[in-house]
């Protein structure tokens, strides 16, 4: 936690931990109490054989402001922080203010062949082949080829993904990662979707920001997320990465504080959202983008 001033609360994706947030966490601490917790299963928290769905991070989310004594909070999530904030925002409506995605997930099906691999049968085992130090060794020599031919299809974020990746030695943190991708991922791409509740944010003043140079989560789903998000705004980032945050932390930070200054928080009506989820979707939810590798 750093900073005084309404609060905000940074969500961050899968093998990742809150350090993805330090390059604009004291910038934004200038005007809010930030916060930025490292999930269940990453960085310096527990790792144990449990729940690491959505809805279970969402819910460690709520226990987490409780604990803090923060009642309201504007969410931004990152990748599959991204759907947590979403799923937050759709099991706590009173307690989210504004919701802000970045390169989220749940918009679609398509995510970069290694998410899928990994929630297969053998994934297991060939993550521990994978992490051997030996293995882990010869990645980090071989970092500058792979930058040199494409970037094994992450281009700009391949340094970071790679850094990630040497974290895998440790066999609690290659189990979580491996019950988070499973609880969200199969052979065929991204099993949940946030689409089919989409409707619910129509009062919920939201942000979506995405990286043209995204080889995780493909941009066109910044577009998906923007038609089935009433009202939301959409920014951009041209020749970023899946982490627009790390490519240009400075417009990052603008982008953000933009957003929250000049949108109002919502006021959460228990009447009101009776009558929205009686109603249901005002018409069919989007259609998904069609499967890719």
């Amino acid at each position: 936690m750093l900073g005084e001033g309404p609060p905000i609360l940074l969500i961050h994706g899968i093998g990742d931990s809150s350090q993805t947030w330090s390059g604009v966490m004291r910038t934004l601490a200038e005007r809010h109490t930030v916060i930025a917790p490292d999930l269940l299963g990453h960085g310096d928290s527990a790792k144990p054989r449990a729940d690491y769905a959505i809805a279970a991070y969402a819910c460690g989310m709520r226990d987490l402001l409780t604990v803090l004594g923060v009642d309201r909070v504007s969410v931004i999530g990152h990748s599959l922080g991204g759907g947590v904030a979403m799923q937050f925002a759709y099991q706590f409506p009173e307690r989210c203010e504004r919701l802000a995605l970045v390169s989220s997930v749940g918009m679609g099906r398509e995510v970069h062949p290694v998410f899928r691999l990994a929630s297969g049968p053998g994934a297991t085992m060939g993550m521990y082949l994978l992490t051997r130090p030996g293995v882990r060794a010869a990645v980090r020599l071989a970092t500058p080829l792979l930058r040199a031919t494409g970037g094994a299809g992450l281009g700009p974020d391949l340094d970071y993904a790679i850094s990630r990746y040497q974290n895998f030695g440790d066999p609690t943190a290659r189990g979580a990662f491996l019950r988070t991708i499973r609880a969200g991922v199969d052979l065929r791409g991204q099993a949940i979707t946030m689409l089919d509740r989409s409707y619910l944010t129509q009062s919920l003043p939201t942000l979506i920001v995405w990286g043209t140079r995204d080889g995780i989560i493909p941009v066109r789903h910044a577009e998906v997320a923007h038609d089935a998000l009433p009202g939301s705004q959409l920014e951009i980032f041209e020749r970023a990465g899946h982490f627009p945050h790390h490519d240009d932390p400075e417009r990052f930070v603008k982008v953000i504080e933009g957003f929250l200054s000049t949108t109002e928080a919502a006021a959460y009506d228990r009447s009101a959202w009776r009558e929205i989820l009686s109603a249901g979707p005002p018409s069919p939810a989007s259609a998904e983008p069609s499967s890719g590798s």
